[in-house]
């Protein structure tokens, strides 16, 4: 069974520019860490893995975004998921 949670709004600014994603969060296979999809306009770009530390890394990149406005979003979505938030959720 895989447990989706609502996709929710993250804004990024790098320079000028204001970026709007959707962040979608989802049980990984041994269900003790997520993954992390990212969205735009209902498109998806790219998505994060948690590493053993809790820091996120790009897993993949199919819409081409710039890796450091993707490193901006994993620090704002580490920020918004603390390490040790769904210790509690079992499947």
């Amino acid at each position: 069974m895989i447990i989706l949670s609502e996709n929710y709004a993250m804004t990024v600014s790098m320079g000028k520019l204001e970026h709007r994603f959707e962040v979608g969060q989802y049980p990984h296979h041994d269900w003790e860490c997520c993954k992390y999809r990212v969205f735009e306009n209902g498109s998806y770009l790219a998505s994060f893995e948690p590493d053993a530390q809790a820091f996120l890394h790009i897993s993949q990149n199919p819409g081409n975004v710039e890796e450091q406005l993707l490193h901006l979003l994993a620090d704002k979505i580490e920020k918004h998921h603390p390490p040790g938030i769904n210790e509690n959720i079992k499947s």
